[in-house]
């Protein structure tokens, strides 16, 4: 929270993204049989910001029916859970999604009744917490699929203004009861999209500003009258994007994919590393899984280099997202050792 709030820090501070496999893989390392990360993050000796959950009541279903199918990796390290069938593709008017459709209430769908323990239990053991996540596109992504998506939000606005306006209310209001639940205990919250690609923005800024701009400010709004800070993750190349995601209050910025075109981190760390702490910046489509302990300390310096040593505030070393099942364990340890090593 010192580094989100720009005040110096005595080492860069450390967080952790990974899946299944490799969050494994490093509590099989370490000897840790605790499932809630607490044990594991303190063995790692990082500074992880733990995310609130709520469950499904029992006997709940996918609230907005998407389906999955499990797509194991090719070299057996573990599978993913990819989306079929997006259960709003078919329909061709808003008259056929509410025939058809049933938008749910949160209150209807989640077990709120752990929500409270769960942020006393991680803030007693020194851990900030995150309550809340809402990214538009990537909801509407799962409803629609992509490609639907973009044709609807270039040429059917009257249905992409529906299912956005629906997809907000369920979400801002799921984020309000947690934040609630959190009592003052939420240090951060996230409001946030996938607006980027391998090289460059999925969509214009001025259609990004028209469908999502004005959620953007109703959710900050929310977030920052409960106390916490706003934590923006955007995949890809969305450099040019970063006027716009300050402009609407965001505070926190991930995940720093910066080896795609239009980044240049020093010049982000300094036009706007007064108003924003960044988080990431750690490779992990190349550096961290295939990429040699040496080269992995390369890129922990080039970071720290540009967004941390100015200042020695203002960012969260992270991986750019999560590290993956093929990632060795002994790439995950170097990145935080070396950070440690050389920010003590």
């Amino acid at each position: 929270m010192a580094a989100i709030n720009h005040q110096p820090t005595d080492r860069v501070p450390l967080d952790y993204w990974g899946v299944n496999e490799i969050t494994n893989k490093l509590m099989k390392h370490f000897n840790i049989k605790d499932n809630d990360g607490v044990a594991l993050f303190k063995a790692m000796d990082i500074d992880k910001i733990m995310g609130i959950y709520a469950p499904y009541k029992s006997g709940m279903e996918n609230p907005f029916k998407l389906t999955t199918k499990e797509v194991p990796l090719p070299d057996g390290s573990g599978v993913y859970h990819e989306l079929v069938s997006p259960p709003l593709a078919k329909y061709e008017t808003v008259d056929e999604i509410e025939a058809n459709f049933n938008w749910p209430k949160p209150e209807d769908v989640y077990d709120y009744s752990g929500v409270r323990a769960q942020c006393e239990r991680y803030h007693a053991e020194g851990f900030a917490v995150n309550a809340g996540y809402i990214s538009l596109t990537y909801f509407y992504d799962q409803l629609r699929g992509i490609e639907q998506m973009l044709f609807d939000f270039a040429a059917e606005p009257e249905i992409a203004e529906y299912i956005l306006a629906n997809l907000n209310t369920f979400h801002h209001a799921h984020t309000k009861n947690l934040l609630d639940l959190c009592d003052g205990m939420a240090d951060i919250s996230e409001c946030t999209d996938d607006f980027g690609s391998q090289t460059g923005l999925l969509m214009s800024e001025e259609m990004i500003e028209r469908y999502v701009g004005k959620y953007f400010r109703k959710n900050i709004d929310l977030i920052k009258s409960y106390g916490a800070k706003v934590f923006h993750h955007d995949d890809g190349a969305i450099a040019s994007l970063i006027p716009w995601i300050i402009d609407k209050g965001c505070e926190i910025l991930n995940p720093l994919q910066w080896h795609l075109p239009g980044w240049d981190l020093k010049e982000v760390k300094q036009k706007y590393g007064k108003q924003l702490c960044f988080h990431g910046g750690i490779d992990n489509q190349h550096v961290l899984p295939f990429g040699s302990v040496k080269e992995v300390q390369v890129e922990v310096e080039a970071c720290i280099e540009a967004l941390y040593t100015p200042d020695r505030t203002g960012y969260i070393l992270a991986p750019c997202h999560n590290c993956q099942a093929i990632t060795p364990v002994e790439n995950v340890l170097a990145m935080y050792d070396h950070a440690r090593r050389i920010t003590l």
